[in-house]
């Protein structure tokens, strides 16, 4: 129970029951279980929605459906950006005209945003349904915020590339038909994304902060940034920045609530790289402490690096998994470890495979939870949150667990 305003809210979750509707004041954070790529759907404290990703694989590469792989969840009956767009709908259950305000794609990899293939519907646009592009197909996209419009060449162009092609035809089609606004993320910014229904209400308790794109990443002083990496043209083609040193990386505050979530910046250098291949550990200079993170690349080996985890300090970490080598062992012995910093942690991830209980042994016991849907909900004003595991297999929003209430900090 809560008094938020002068208004008493009581709001209460049963493990076993249907989750609960989102209510104003409140901030949900789901992590979506597609197995098939990284998804978060985003109810922020007046209703605004926001989609963080729309991941969907190859589904004509064997690895997609071989043990290598999680499940496809609920199901395979349907691909995942329908899953996605469904999933949207009825946490929005509360509204008559379900909408994603924001769509934000953190870079241009299949398993963020959706890869074209044979096995994918054609749209009356002419281009193919798969992640986003086939969540944009079953409910509103109203803004997409990525990191190349409009030209799409930073820092190579992408006129060959197939996924890149057939999003921008996604693009194109609904700007003109569906009258969405298309931009790029601004780094340094904390007015791009905001409330749309009652920012009044929520003025100088609600931000959600651009902290990196390509490169450019917030200082921490007002919006002023600086570029990370190196000119272009003092590089050959080939030692370019990848695609996942481009993420974007976002926190967002709630009161004393912060949230991280960053793509999939690397921060472990491989053997000889140049110390610019670590973005983490700029980007953590400026973040501060976090009550929940989402973990960079999957919990990929080359992520989570010392600094960023002491830095950020993280009371709650969530895996978003999809592959048998998501989290890294040695990644999670960091997440785990007390010389990286003190104090309690606990660790959710949305699929653990058989073959990485397998590999990684005892430290995966220690999870909280292994297998759901992960929802952070953040109570009104922002000082205490809970995590609620939700059921995967079908589109109940059963509540399996409940953890918490956490203090925030």
């Amino acid at each position: 129970m809560f008094v938020f305003g002068n208004v008493l809210i009581s709001y209460g979750q049963t493990v076993g029951q249907p989750l609960p509707v989102w209510q104003e004041g409140y901030l949900d954070i789901h992590q979506i279980n597609t197995g098939r790529g990284n998804s978060a759907f985003l109810i922020l404290p007046d209703g605004t929605t926001a989609l963080i990703d729309a991941g969907e694989l190859d589904l004509t590469d064997p690895r997609t459906t071989s043990p290598r792989n999680t499940p496809a969840r609920p199901n395979a009956d349907r691909h995942a950006g329908e899953w996605i767009a469904r999933y949207a709908r009825k946490a929005q259950s509360f509204r008559s005209d379900p909408a994603i305000d924001y769509a934000i794609m953190t870079h241009f990899h299949d398993d963020h945003m959706g890869a074209p293939s044979s096995a994918s519907k054609k749209s009356a646009g002419g281009y193919l349904l798969t992640g986003v592009t086939e969540v944009g197909e079953h409910i509103p996209i109203r803004t997409l915020i990525d990191r190349g419009w409009p030209d799409y060449n930073y820092p190579r162009s992408f006129e060959q590339d197939p996924l890149v092609t057939n999003y921008r035809k996604f693009l194109s089609w609904q700007m003109q038909n569906k009258a969405l606004k298309v931009e790029r993320l601004q780094a340094g910014r904390n007015d791009q994304i905001q409330l749309l229904k009652q920012p009044a209400k929520y003025k100088d308790r609600f931000e959600i902060r651009n902290l990196a794109v390509n490169g450019e990443i917030w200082t921490g002083v007002g919006s002023v940034t600086r570029q990370h990496f190196p000119e272009l043209k003092s590089l050959p083609q080939n030692q370019y920045p990848n695609e996942n040193m481009c993420s974007m990386a976002l926190r967002l505050s709630y009161g004393k609530f912060d949230y991280f979530s960053g793509g999939d910046i690397p921060g472990v250098l491989q053997f000889g790289a140049p110390m610019w291949h670590d973005v983490e550990t700029p980007v953590a200079r400026s973040v501060g402490p976090v009550e929940v993170q989402l973990l960079d690349h999957h919990g990929n080996r080359d992520s989570q690096n010392g600094f960023l985890l002491g830095s950020l300090r993280p009371r709650v970490l969530v895996i978003p998994v999809w592959s048998s080598d998501h989290p890294g062992h040695d990644v999670l012995a960091r997440i785990y470890s007390q010389q990286v910093y003190p104090g309690d942690r606990d660790v959710f991830a949305t699929n653990i495979l058989e073959a990485n209980k397998l590999v990684i042994g005892e430290m995966l016991n220690r999870l909280k939870s292994d297998s759901g849907h992960v929802l952070v909900r953040v109570d009104p004003g922002g000082d205490t949150y809970r995590v609620i595991i939700l059921e995967d297999t079908d589109e109940s929003f059963r509540v399996k667990a409940i953890h918490g209430p956490y203090q925030s900090r």
